[in-house]
């Protein structure tokens, strides 16, 4: 997969955002302006439907067991249950039948479920018998199972196909895609995944470079939406999530430089091999529907790793506003008590994607020098501050209140700090003064990060200190893990007193 060395990525001072001189398109500005519906994970999906296939497969399993055989026999009946029904699952996977296409089969869906349920039995006889266990298991037990688990799991598939046939109908399971590219090559892919992927592929449109005849205003219906680099603002304003580029491996320099442009997405670049004259084995391609394709960049954090993260800010956020409401409650008070003026402060900043949101912090300035957009950073004995403000800066207290965004889904716990968007270094715009510096923004922000923990935090006056908050920022999107998070959690309190010098 490519990767952009971060280090390498960040060593200019000129930032690639999206030029002005290349504006989006009509058609484009027509896109954005459309409703956009809410999307499901097929991943998601299939992880749920397998788990409730399992559930009602073992409970199906445990009633019949509760209802005919004698007490006595409950754990060799459970081991026995829970076992086929992990065997099942095992088998159903295997047959690539948990997966969303498979979903919205009938007969061939049906067919490997009954094939799959059979072998399971089978083996289960075979178990019971080697092990001489036949009169401690009931056949009548064992029969009635299989006979209402085929049923179970075939009234369960068609209703699994219903719901994601409705789903695909009203385009939930639809990534929103664009091609890079254009031309007879576009064409020839466009007519692919028309064939084989429409269910999963909401194409928008195509993003080229090129300027003649060989890249057309309209290819196969579809409209040029703007340049390469006017597909970042695009992407920013309007959902996207998926990229396919159209160039031949050949192109190397031009798929490079596609690439180095749009790393800063939070959104799955993948290289249409249908142009490649190399043959690869399968295991280097994936798919989408019938299209094969190179893995060329992938959102960092997707499926079910962006709900095992949804679900550990949500329990760190509550658990940490129930502990620390009285160290909150007394940081209100001490600030109503030595200034006037409000004792929260909103500030506009860059959230996922590039998108505005409002941090809330305790305010740490006189009401009278409060600095909205950050044009002047906070220094050592600054005047601005007020002697509450300098302990709760210096404890980071005065970023409790951000717990708040977090429980809005505006914040992550752990992740790059949010700047403030007029926050400069050596009166430069952090922005203008890093390169790639948006990349940071293709996770949600965090409360605390890698950066932090390890000594960047407070003043950043000059563009080595930018510059190493943005390769932490950078090594944590790649290196994402739960563990991690959880890691930075416990030492978000230890590095506030061992490496705070910066902080004032």
């Amino acid at each position: 997969m490519f990767r952009v060395d971060p280090k390498q990525a960040i060593t200019g001072h000129a930032s690639r955002e999206a030029n002005p001189d290349t504006p989006l398109s009509p058609p484009a500005e027509d896109i954005i302006a459309r409703p956009v519906e809410r999307t499901y994970s097929g991943n998601v999906i299939s992880g749920v439907a397998q788990v409730v296939e399992a559930a009602l497969l073992i409970a199906l399993g445990l009633g019949i067991q509760a209802a005919y055989v004698p007490p006595g026999e409950e754990t060799l009946y459970a081991i026995l249950i829970i076992g086929a029904a992990l065997l099942t699952n095992i088998g159903l996977n295997a047959l690539r039948s948990h997966r969303v296409p498979a979903y919205r089969q009938i007969i061939g869906q049906v067919g490997r479920v009954l094939a799959v349920w059979a072998s399971v039995v089978v083996i289960l006889t075979a178990v019971i018998f080697f092990l001489k266990a036949g009169e401690m298991v009931s056949r009548v037990w064992l029969m009635t199972w299989f006979v209402a688990g085929a049923a179970l799991l075939i009234c369960y598939r068609l209703l699994l196909r219903t719901l994601v046939q409705r789903w695909t109908h009203q385009g939930r399971l639809k990534r929103r895609t664009v091609i890079v590219g254009g031309g007879k090559d576009a064409e020839v892919l466009i007519e692919q995944i028309n064939a084989g992927a429409d269910k999963d592929i909401n194409l928008l449109g195509l993003f080229d470079d090129r300027i003649d005849e060989r890249s057309p205003d309209e290819v196969a219906g579809y409209h040029k939406l703007g340049k390469v680099s006017s597909l970042i603002e695009f992407a920013r304003r309007t959902p996207v999530d998926l990229v396919i580029v159209s160039m031949p491996l050949s192109a190397e320099k031009r798929v490079l430089d596609m690439l180095t442009q749009l790393w800063v997405l939070p959104v799955d670049i993948r290289l249409s091999a249908h142009m490649s004259k190399l043959k690869f084995t399968d295991k280097a391609y994936s798919y989408i529907g019938g299209v094969a394709v190179l893995d060329m960049a992938d959102r960092p954090i997707s499926d079910w790793n962006l709900v095992f993260k949804w679900v550990f800010d949500k329990v760190v956020a509550i658990t940490a506003l129930t502990l620390l409401s009285p160290v909150m409650i007394a940081a209100a008070i001490a600030i109503k008590l030595e200034s006037k003026g409000p004792v929260f402060f909103v500030q506009k900043r860059h959230g996922f994607n590039n998108q505005l949101i409002n941090i809330y912090k305790f305010r740490s300035m006189r009401t009278d020098m409060l600095d909205a957009s950050a044009a002047k950073l906070v220094t050592r004995d600054d005047p601005r501050v007020t002697r509450v403000g300098k302990f709760i800066r210096k404890t980071s207290i005065d970023e409790l209140p951000q717990l708040f965004n977090v429980l809005k889904g505006e914040l992550s716990i752990v992740g790059p700090r949010p700047h403030a968007l007029q926050a400069k270094a050596d009166n430069q715009l952090y922005y203008d003064a890093v390169e790639g510096y948006f990349a940071r923004h293709r996770v949600k922000p965090g409360m605390t990060g890698w950066a932090q923990i390890n000594g960047w935090r407070g003043e950043t006056d000059t563009i080595d200190k930018i510059m190493q908050r943005v390769n932490h920022d950078l090594y944590y999107i790649e290196n994402w893990s739960l563990l991690l998070d959880l890691y930075i959690v416990v030492m978000t309190p230890i590095s506030l007193f061992a490496k705070n010098e910066n902080a004032y």
